[in-house]
């Protein structure tokens, strides 16, 4: 196999074990909101560290998650047209809007949420919750989650590209290169 297809592969790992992570944080966001439910309606006191915890689990599922969902192929698209291509064509559209919207938006985000990212971590900025948290963690899954959509961007463009060369077969999620 290709070095190229290697490293999409890897880059599908990588974003395969962070899907799996995000699992995880799933399950730990729904026991910790259960818990914070039964503690404040069941002995009258709270948390807002807590209730912080809550959505900065949240937002490690959307963020890290982003790029899993694209990887299973399973992202939004208007399915009306789509659906009625062949699979050259729906690669084609495909690669269209890698290169034309993913990842222009993604490298943008990256670049515009990096700053915002160091500036907390230096300063040490705090919720102003009573309580509540240091806020870089959640801003660090900023800059994170847009660069691993990133790179899942270009394993699917490896990919498809190898496709359209017929040096990769395409399954419903593009998943299984030729030997």
């Amino acid at each position: 196999m290709k070095p190229i297809y290697r490293l999409a592969e890897l880059i599908d790992s990588v974003n395969t074990a962070l899907g799996q992570l995000c699992s995880v944080f799933v399950l730990a966001a729904a026991l910790i909101c259960a818990g914070n439910a039964f503690i404040r309606y069941g002995i009258s006191m709270s948390s807002n560290a807590w209730l912080e915890i809550q959505w900065y689990l949240f937002a490690a599922v959307s963020m890290l998650g982003a790029s899993v969902v694209l990887k299973l192929n399973e992202h939004v698209r208007v399915d009306i047209i789509y659906g009625r291509l062949s699979t050259r064509r729906q690669v084609m559209v495909d690669l269209f809007g890698l290169f034309v919207f993913l990842l222009p938006i993604c490298m943008l985000l990256v670049y515009l949420s990096w700053p915002l990212f160091t500036k907390m971590l230096s300063s040490g900025e705090m919720s102003s919750n009573a309580g509540g948290l240091v806020r870089w963690p959640a801003m660090m899954l900023l800059p994170l989650g847009f660069g691993l959509l990133t790179l899942q961007g270009l394993s699917e463009i490896i990919k498809r590209i190898g496709f359209l060369r017929g040096e990769y077969a395409m399954s419903t999620n593009y998943e299984k290169p030729l030997q």
